[in-house]
């Protein structure tokens, strides 16, 4: 360990570590990219303490222009990390004090990097929470320009991905802008949650510094200071809130990623993949594949990964600090750099995939699929219970089985050899582009639902 690192942790070790220490110790490797945000923090923190009294305006004018410079070096590439200073608090300051030199040893004034580290990945950790809400809302304007196009496109809707009833290929890529519509929610929601400051918690006990806490909060975009310092250096929530968020919004982009790859098979052809988004084979000429799909269905086990481990981390720590707690970022930064290469690249599928409406309308009018129809029909025609009625289709559906056809093909003779009230406008329920369009209620598949529903979502994601 280098002489200046044994100095930042003052005389307490005559020695550094030896070579294994120093790498099972040191988090720089992964923390630098939090250098935007740590010295954001610091600035916030040499303002206050000058503003307080703490420091001179001299040291604090000394500190920001120092700090200024660093930001620049390390955003220019040419900032020179140190292993043997462990992480992006010491590099940060073992630079500033070569720059500025003594004032640089005021800016921990009031401070520790319990409190320090926790601000930081804090900022962090809520950008992206914007981020992703940015990324979702792109998403969704893909699939609702999808939707817009095939409002009353028919195509089958599944249950068990076996064919249920018809649906239109409109209603079907709404069900998605809801559902990534509840995962910008859950991210707003973490978001406010974990906007509060624990600067000035110091070490965990707080400081007997005269210091002003929403100072410092207000200059970092915080709502408020965190009321207790033993939880503001201790809390990790905000961190498994958002790989909450994140897990819950993989699991959706997993679930369209899946339909794309069935759909794009040569056995369903109901949408072709760009080949912006699929590649060959080496071997089989034919082959388009779907591995951005594909890929994205991988990465999802990833974010789930980084959740289950921050949750395994944490579950046996006592208050406050333990450096464990290191082990925090590095999942976190995966997860979140998943999440949003995840989210590009769906969104970019959705916006240039192209639905094959006709083989989507002869798929929705295979496997019995208005056999509900019929069900409700004869409820509502001929005023049978329900299950008579389930009885009786199942009846027809079996019938038709036997003769090789779907429902429609079947003659009324063979329809009244089941039930001799039936009717020849029992025809009318029995196409599918009928069956969407009298599924009215709200939230339903009728192409007018479906219209209202793209309307509103043009409204609010304008």
């Amino acid at each position: 360990m280098t002489k200046s690192a044994n100095t930042m942790w003052g005389g307490r070790f005559a020695a550094g570590p030896d070579a294994i220490m120093e790498a099972i110790n040191a988090s720089i490797g992964y923390d630098r990219r939090l250098a935007p945000q740590d010295i954001a923090g610091s600035r916030a923190h040499a303002a206050m303490l000058a503003a307080t009294g703490i420091i001179t305006d001299t040291d604090a004018e000394a500190i920001r222009e120092g700090l200024l410079t660093v930001l620049s070096e390390i955003e220019t590439g040419a900032f020179p990390f140190s292993t043997a200073l462990e992480d992006i608090h010491m590099n940060v300051e073992a630079r500033l004090r070569d720059l500025i030199g003594e004032p640089a040893g005021r800016l921990h004034t009031a401070r520790s990097r319990n409190d320090q580290v926790a601000v930081d990945f804090r900022l962090w950790v809520r950008d992206q929470c914007d981020q992703a809400d940015e990324a979702l809302a792109a998403l969704q304007a893909s699939l609702l320009g999808q939707a817009d196009a095939g409002v009353d496109w028919v195509m089958p809707g599944f249950t068990h991905l076996q064919t249920a009833q018809p649906v239109t290929w409109g209603h079907h890529m709404l069900a998605y802008v809801e559902m990534f519509a509840r995962d910008r929610s859950r991210f707003a929601d973490a978001r406010k949650r974990m906007n509060t400051s624990p600067l000035g918690a110091a070490a965990l006990a707080g400081t007997s510094f005269p210091i002003d806490r929403q100072m410092t909060a207000e200059a970092l975009g915080f709502d408020r200071p965190m009321s207790n310092s033993l939880d503001a250096v201790a809390d990790r929530d905000f961190a498994l809130e958002f790989l909450a968020s994140a897990s819950i919004c993989a699991m959706h982009l997993s679930r369209l990623a899946e339909e794309l790859v069935i759909w794009s098979s040569a056995q369903f052809r109901f949408v072709k993949m760009s080949d912006k988004w699929s590649t060959g084979s080496s071997i089989m000429p034919q082959k388009r594949n779907p591995d951005a799909a594909e890929l994205i269905r991988a990465k999802i086990g990833r974010i789930f990964g980084a959740n289950v481990a921050l949750m395994t981390v944490m579950k046996g720590l006592p208050l406050t600090y333990s450096k464990d707690m290191q082990e925090d970022k590095e999942q976190t930064f995966d997860a979140a750099d998943n999440l949003m290469l995840a989210l590009a690249a769906m969104t970019g599928m959705v916006a240039d995939m192209t639905a094959e409406r006709e083989n989507l309308k002869a798929a929705a009018a295979s496997g019995f699929s208005t056999a509900t129809d019929l069900a409700d029909w004869l409820v509502r025609e001929l005023g049978l219970p329900f299950r008579d009625a389930h009885h009786v289709t199942g009846s027809l559906v079996a019938m038709a089985e036997g003769k090789n056809c779907d429902l429609p093909d079947l003659t009324l003779e063979d329809m009244q050899t089941v039930h001799d009230g039936i009717r020849a406008d029992v025809f009318d329920v029995l196409g599918v582009e009928n069956s969407v369009a009298s599924r009215t209620s709200f939230g339903g598949t009728a192409p007018a639902q479906v219209r209202a529903q793209v309307a509103h979502w043009k409204e609010v994601l304008k």
